[in-house]
């Protein structure tokens, strides 16, 4: 049974959302182990942007 593609790319969006969230995550923790305050900041606001 072929899906409803409406439902498809809503899911796909999502799932794209959420790799953009963790690693956002992974590089903002990376900047934070390494002490890089100006890449942290940026990291925070593209997390802002990104909601």
């Amino acid at each position: 049974m072929l899906r409803n593609p409406k439902q498809s790319r809503n899911e796909i969006a999502q799932a794209h959302r959420e790799n953009l969230r963790q690693n956002l995550q992974r590089r903002m923790e990376a900047a934070q182990a390494r002490g890089d305050e100006d890449l942290l900041r940026q990291l925070q606001a593209e997390a802002q942007y990104i909601g």
